[in-house]
């Protein structure tokens, strides 16, 4: 499984993500350049956290022009994976590769904590090394993180298991009390209805070094080394 890293002016959670797919799974990983079309080699690619182009117009706004995103949505296509971490989910509800928007936090203002987090599905190979309905603590930093979708969008993200994690409180209730930023249904993560694009808020590459004792966001990452097919969605 090779891994590639995107990376746009103002991207700062690359060189993390390389460190857990590189450093800690000893996957082969590049760092691709946004200008870049040429991804045929690999197999994932992961779209970081940070301010992409400073964050102008909305997050994510601009980086959906970028070159590289043709490819991505092309990757994706072809039932490749695609994972987009907090500024990286903000652009592939962009660029369409996710429904929905994340907007600005309910309380305006900009956070970083640890959270726990609810894991809904285990029939997904991003959360198959997970036991449903486990609780795992994962960083949040964003002040533009708050999921929204119409009705209707909400409605069959639920009805077909596309909600992969929710924001929880420690013991798993899901309460507006546990919401950190106001995102609906307390959405965390979501994936596509095929299952191969993940984007959730939360920064798994953060919690994935046993070095620092906090290691809930590694599975995540293991779980698309197993080689199984993409499993299907309830």
């Amino acid at each position: 499984m090779k891994f590639g890293v995107v990376v746009f002016p103002g991207s700062n959670c690359d060189r993390d993500v390389v460190t857990v797919t590189s450093g800690l799974l000893h996957c082969p990983t590049r760092r691709v350049w946004h200008q870049e079309t040429d991804i045929h080699d690999l197999d994932v690619i992961v779209i970081p956290g940070g301010f992409s182009y400073g964050d102008y117009l909305r997050c994510g706004a601009i980086a959906r022009f970028s070159p590289i995103m043709k490819s991505v949505i092309e990757h994706a296509k072809l039932g490749k994976y695609v994972l987009g971490i907090c500024n990286g989910f903000q652009i592939l509800t962009e660029v369409g590769l996710l429904p929905g928007a994340l907007t600005r936090n309910e309380n305006l203002h900009f956070i970083c904590d640890q959270i726990p987090l609810r894991v809904e599905h285990t029939n997904s190979p991003w959360t198959q090394n997970y036991t449903c309905e486990q609780i795992i603590t994962i960083p949040i930093a964003h002040g533009e993180g708050r999921y929204y979708a119409d009705a209707e969008t909400l409605q069959t993200l639920e009805d077909n298991g596309q909600v992969l994690f929710r924001y929880c409180s420690p013991t798993g209730d899901i309460t507006p009390a546990s919401n950190p930023n106001g995102s609906l249904n307390n959405i965390a993560g979501i994936v596509n209805h095929q299952g191969n694009v993940l984007g959730m808020m939360p920064h798994p590459e953060r919690a994935s070094d046993p070095l620092i004792k906090a290691t809930d966001g590694l599975k995540l990452f293991e779980g698309i080394l197993t080689g199984n097919p993409l499993l299907s969605l309830v």
